[in-house]
């Protein structure tokens, strides 16, 4: 099984998790997307693909999963950091900021509202990270989360009742600039914009 994972060190590699579909694997349920974990794997300077060899659960999303909404949301989240981040390249804000979003959503678990300032957060700071962020030409509500957002940590936002037309234009604009810089259609955003 190939896996794609995100290291605070080493950036984005690949590698081949062997024996990983068997019932008494070394990596269990380390490898759900998302996973925070503990992995030990080998990498040769010849070779693209990193060898896995086991890796430890620190904090599982699977909680999450008991709404659809957060489920989508974590999908758009590994797929526009899978997109955006070059392979081998470390990034620890981008790093942190998953971790951030991710401890966000375990607060609010059970609240599908909750997808809503999670994704927008994620994808406002990914774009950011990334430097290719133009200003913004967003009705002013907008505008107005976006600046709350580069000022307050996700935990620490202004309540508010999320929907998904809040802050919907800035969010369609965030998709748009990561689908014009990949040049690749994200397949989570639609399945976000239909909930």
């Amino acid at each position: 099984m190939i896996v794609s994972f995100f290291t605070r060190d080493q950036g984005k590699l690949r590698g081949v998790a062997k024996r990983a579909r068997r019932p008494k694997s070394a990596f269990g349920a380390g490898l759900e997307r998302l996973s925070l974990v503990r992995m030990h794997y080998f990498q040769r300077e010849t070779r693209e693909l990193t060898t896995l060899d086991s890796c430890e659960l620190v904090r599982s999303p699977f909680t999450l999963l008991g709404n659809f909404e957060t489920g989508v949301a974590l999908d758009y989240m590994a797929e526009v950091t899978d997109e955006l981040l070059p392979q081998g390249e470390a990034n620890e804000r981008h790093f942190r900021l998953l971790v951030a979003v991710l401890e966000y959503l375990q607060t609010q678990k059970g609240n599908p509202a909750a997808a809503w300032p999670a994704v927008l957060y994620f994808g406002l700071w990914a774009v950011r990270l990334a430097g290719f962020l133009p200003a913004l030409r967003v009705k002013p509500e907008s505008l107005e989360i976006a600046r709350e957002m580069y000022e307050t940590p996700i935990r620490d936002l202004t309540a508010r009742e999320w929907t998904r037309q809040t802050a919907a234009d800035l969010r369609q604009l965030i998709n748009r600039l990561i689908e014009e810089q990949t040049e690749r259609r994200l397949q989570s955003a639609p399945m976000l914009e239909n909930l």
